[in-house]
């Protein structure tokens, strides 16, 4: 086996975003498009001669073929030791974790998360560090930049390396270790969580599905679920992860789960139901006939924290992004910790962690997470709850009208514009920024505007100042209106727009959110021109 330096020349697209690079398939199949980024990867990063790499994804179109490339690559830019998951599966906390459990330098992640797979569709890879999370702002700018001036590639000459059976094997002076991706996940799974409690529940008659959306998390339920746990066979559906995602679209949430859905509400709904996405890391929770919004979810979850064994001691502190509603913030206030407000991005919470200033964390684009590991977390969400369920022995309706009762209801939804020409979506932003000053203190119906801004953070960590992150129209009594363009596709632009109003009255908990918030959004299109500047009369997506 010999090593090749390749000369190449820089793609001028190659600007990863929060999540990394996510661009359509035949992108990354152009010739040194892939092997460009990888080098502009191992450029940057500084990794030691030996240090040790873990690799895998989310199982989707080109996954194994960029494997090989990357293990080739790793072997030729002095790495000692790659970990990848057998089949080249590892969903994205999975990764976290055995970064962390090993210590290893970081890890390459190939996923586009919640976008749709196949030939045609959508693929992505980032870089974790160390600590398990996305890498830091500084590391992918620099990665951008080498990207811009690359001129050649290191790669190893030799056959690929077989995915399918554990163990080590040699590739060049590197040693590649394929591993089970599921096991040291269902390990620290049961360290935090109440096995025995939820085996007792569900030997009770208590029954549940989950629905792996024929994505990465398949593997993982079936056997955390359906093994360890003794649920019936087939409480996981979809559960074998397929390169296309079985034509559908991985995203758990009410549009995108149909089938889920139709189940929960259905005349012999279980008692529980679940979804994750195509990487694993988002959640949606189901009781029956009743769905939890990702935003009651992290409030719920954080005042039941010390129900389950990983958390018994209490939470240090709770951090959720931006657009995710204050039913968290209530929470923490009657814990009396602190409750910190950052901009969508897990590497936002990732710092508050590692400096641990919070146990738990979330966005409302159905992600929660703890210091477990450093990504949001959808099968650990779903055991959360379960324990919760279990010690509790309530059904998760009176669970969360409970929770309403104590602290009042936080009325929420999001409106998805997806696939939007990205000059109008711009144009509706900047629409709304040039009107700051008008819309301050007006009467918008029943509600009077007390402030706009363009959501700016500190962190209290590093001191990194992150601007423009999203317009906000803040009224007198607490509700809000919060518009953002989103990062996570790879066509177009995606505009959400974000309404919430907080209700303490219990005679009132009873409405259904639309109904609730139907000012609120007849509010938000208007002083946004939001139809007429993109033609577009409905969302894609409401949840």
């Amino acid at each position: 086996m010999s090593i090749r330096t390749v000369t190449t020349q820089p793609f001028p697209d190659q600007k990863p975003g929060t999540s990394g690079l996510r661009k359509k398939v035949p992108v990354f199949q152009q010739p040194n498009y892939l092997e460009n980024f990888v080098q502009a990867i191992f450029d940057s990063i500084a990794a030691p001669q030996g240090a040790t790499l873990v690799v895998g994804g989310d199982g989707r179109y080109y996954n194994r073929e960029a494997i090989q490339i990357i293990l080739k690559m790793a072997a030729a830019n002095g790495f000692g030791k790659v970990l990848v998951g057998r089949g080249g599966i590892l969903s994205t906390p999975a990764a976290s974790c055995v970064i962390r459990k090993y210590s290893t330098f970081g890890g390459i992640i190939l996923s586009a998360s919640h976008n749709p797979g196949g030939p045609k569709e959508d693929f992505g890879i980032k870089f974790n560090s160390s600590n398990g999370g996305p890498a830091t702002e500084t590391v992918t700018d620099a990665i951008f930049a080498k990207s811009k001036n690359i001129a050649s590639y290191r790669i190893l000459d030799g056959a690929d390396v077989s995915l399918d059976e554990l163990g080590e094997t040699t590739l060049g002076g590197m040693k590649v270790q394929v591993i089970d991706p599921v096991n040291d996940y269902a390990e620290l799974m049961d360290k935090l969580f109440d096995f025995d409690a939820i085996r007792g529940l569900l030997k009770s008659g208590f029954r549940i599905k989950f629905d792996a959306m024929h994505a990465v998390n398949g593997p993982y339920a079936k056997e955390i679920i359906e093994t360890r746990l003794g649920a019936a066979a087939g409480s996981v559906m979809n559960g074998v992860p397929l390169e296309d995602f079985g034509g559908g679209h991985p995203d758990p949430n009410l549009t995108y789960a149909h089938d889920l859905v139709e189940i929960m509400y259905g005349d012999d709904a279980p008692d529980f139901g679940a979804a994750s996405d195509g990487d694993g890391d988002r959640n949606m929770i189901l009781g029956k006939h009743f769905f939890v919004t990702p935003s009651d979810s992290l409030a719920l979850l954080a005042a039941n924290a010390t129900l389950t064994p990983g958390y018994k001691q209490g939470l240090a502190g709770i951090a959720r992004s931006m657009p995710t509603s204050a039913a968290a913030d209530r929470v923490a206030k009657a814990l009396n910790i602190p409750c910190y407000e950052t901009p969508t991005g897990w590497k936002f919470f990732g710092n508050l962690m590692d400096a641990g200033k919070v146990s738990l964390c979330g966005e409302e684009s159905f992600g929660t997470g703890s210091d477990h590991v450093r990504e949001k977390d959808g099968l650990w969400a779903v055991l959360f709850w379960l324990n919760i369920l279990a010690v509790r022995k309530q059904s998760v309706e009176a669970i969360v009208r409970e929770h309403w009762g104590k602290y009042g209801r936080n009325f929420y939804s999001r409106y998805d514009y997806e696939g939007l020409p990205t000059e109008a979506a711009n144009g509706v932003m900047q629409h709304l920024r040039d009107n700051f000053s008008a819309l301050t203190g007006s009467s918008q119906g029943n509600y009077t505007v007390a402030t706009c801004d363009d959501f700016s953070y500190t962190d209290p960590v590093d001191g990194s100042i992150s601007k423009n992150q999203g317009v906000r129209i803040l009224f007198d009594d607490g509700s809000r209106i919060i518009y953002r363009l989103s990062g996570t596709g790879t066509e177009g632009a995606t505009l959400r727009v974000y309404l919430e109003a907080y209700e303490a009255d219990a005679s009132q908990h009873h409405l259904d959110a639309q109904e609730a918030l139907k000012k609120l959004i007849g509010i938000a299109l208007d002083i946004s021109e939001l139809v007429k500047r993109t033609g577009r009369e409905r969302p894609t997506v409401i949840t």
